[in-house]
């Protein structure tokens, strides 16, 4: 039970390409979004359709596998674990962010195609 305190899974469509970075130590990460939607019917009997935006980052050969096969409105699983950081702007502001470190990809869909 203990490796479930801090899991997410997510089924969803990416927003962009990844942003891939190398960082000083030499290590590759790819930052990315994931778009989840969720339909329901509200006291009119009307569908509603929410989507949620979710801030994923992906180390290593992970990252190498986003960077090669991901694209913007590709389907996507991934499982991973929160991580809450902060850093401070430009303008002295302390800003807090949650992202989803990804532990696990899986390529699900293909990519809509264009008219």
């Amino acid at each position: 039970m203990y490796a479930l305190k801090n899991k997410v899974q997510l089924i969803g469509n990416l927003g962009a390409r990844p942003e891939v970075k190398n960082t000083e130590s030499g290590k590759k990460l790819a930052q990315f979004s994931i778009a989840t939607g969720e339909s329901y019917r509200n006291a009119k009997g009307e569908k509603v359709t929410e989507t949620q935006w979710h801030r994923v980052i992906a180390w290593g050969k992970l990252a190498e596998i986003a960077e090669k096969f991901l694209d913007k409105g590709k389907e996507v699983a991934i499982e991973g674990k929160l991580v809450n950081r902060s850093y401070t702007d430009k303008s002295g502001n302390k800003k807090y962010i949650t992202e989803i470190q990804v532990s696990e990809l899986l390529l699900l869909g293909t990519k809509a195609a264009k008219e």
